[in-house]
């Protein structure tokens, strides 16, 4: 029985920490960005549902724990309207009502009588602030924890592979790949990974000149973080047999390498959103809590055998591929926010740039129905890629041998 609580606790609570960190990153720069242009503030919650604990600073935020570790939220003072974005008769009204109760003048301090711009900068500040939580967990494995990187001239190219057709020789260097540097074997198999049957170009580094090849990656399954298996790109090369060097970095060049691979997972996140949405990958690539959940669930497993009976390296093991999951799955969310859909933020920025065309907000009417569209939306992909968790799981399978 303990056993099972253990297990579950190694599913449950990474998760959980890691969400409710990159949440309240996202509504601190919300929070932050709105402070800066005075916009009053009426809470600052981290989770949801009663409070835990809660106080009021000097500035009358309260800033609340609530019982359902999920995240958080901010409230702006006078954010009744769902959409948080209300029309012109609206606003007439609540400017009416701030003057009645706290005298002319007072509506200047509230959200919604901002300039657009500000109000579109504190929208656009939550991803973000997602983003730059990103740079500062890549940074600090780069820092704390290095980089392994296997160099080295091409030593086996596996016959009949895409390298093979596109001409490439033993003693080739690959340099870049559509202009993108490659420092290894790990950057290769990285950019490599998602890209089966697309053409890449290679820059190729031969006899003390480089020019250029194309070379389209077959494809490979591999094992998915989410449970079972995936399409992967293969090129077929391999470097001589060798260990992996420890490249150590600097503060300053942590910094500069975070913000380098936080840019270079949001490309690739998009790119890889485009084939999906051009069917060239299947949506059973899209994954949800639970393929999270068994993600950092493995990941902390993996992490503690890697370093058998010595706890000090299990924790440093853990804590290094957590941060790495976090750094990931801060991106996610920070394009997540951005797409133009009602509900999101970047339902506010596209309802914010009809606002900035024609010079008066979205009639409330309509911002209604597009919430409730892309509130609709957002459950129906939740529980798309939910399904598709636990249909690796094997979840439906098992219900089903029940009954047949």
């Amino acid at each position: 029985m303990l056993a099972h609580l253990a297990n579950g606790a190694l599913y449950v609570v990474p998760l959980l920490v890691i969400i409710t960190v990159l949440v309240t990153i996202h509504e601190l720069g919300h929070f932050l960005t709105a402070r800066a242009f005075g916009i009053a503030v009426d809470r600052f919650s981290v989770g949801f549902g009663r409070a835990l604990l809660s106080f009021k600073d000097k500035w009358g935020v309260e800033w609340r724990l609530a019982w359902l570790p999920l995240g958080g939220y901010v409230k702006f003072a006078g954010d009744e309207n769902a959409a948080s974005v209300p029309d012109q008769e609206d606003l007439s009204d609540l400017r009416k009502a701030i003057i009645a109760r706290e005298g002319p003048g007072a509506e200047r301090r509230y959200f919604h009588f901002k300039p657009l711009w500000q109000r579109a900068l504190v929208v656009a500040a939550g991803p973000f602030a997602n983003f730059a939580l990103a740079i500062v967990l890549f940074a600090i494995l780069f820092a704390g924890f290095g980089e392994w990187m296997t160099t080295g001239p091409i030593a086996k190219i596996v016959p009949g592979s895409a390298a093979e057709h596109a001409g490439l020789k033993i003693g080739d260097r690959i340099v870049a790949a559509d202009n993108h540097t490659i420092r290894g074997y790990e950057d290769l198999r990285q950019y490599v990974f998602y890209r089966d049957g697309v053409p890449i170009r290679f820059t190729i580094l031969r006899d003390g000149r480089t020019f250029d090849v194309v070379a389209t990656p077959g494809q490979q399954q591999t094992p998915n973080f989410a449970g079972g298996s995936q399409t992967a790109g293969l090129l077929g090369v391999a470097g001589a047999p060798q260990r992996p060097t420890l490249v150590r970095y600097n503060p300053i060049e942590a910094v500069g390498m975070g913000a380098a691979r936080t840019w270079d997972t949001v490309e690739t996140t998009a790119f890889y959103v485009r084939r999906m949405i051009t069917g060239a990958v299947g949506a059973d690539q899209i994954h949800g809590i639970i393929g999270i959940a068994h993600a950092s669930h493995d990941i902390t497993v993996q992490a503690i055998n890697d370093s058998p009976g010595d706890p000090g390296d299990q924790v440093l093991n853990v804590l290094a591929n957590m941060l790495n999951l976090a750094a990931l799955l801060s991106v996610t969310v920070g394009l997540l926010n951005l797409l133009p859909i009602p509900i999101l933020d970047g339902g506010h920025l596209l309802f914010y740039a009809y606002e900035s065309v024609v010079r008066r907000p979205l009639s409330a009417s309509i911002q209604a129905a597009g919430y409730r569209v892309g509130l609709a939306l957002l459950v129906g992909l939740m529980l798309f890629a939910n399904g598709n968790d636990l249909h690796l799981q094997k979840v439906f399978h098992f219900f089903g041998a029940l009954f047949s």
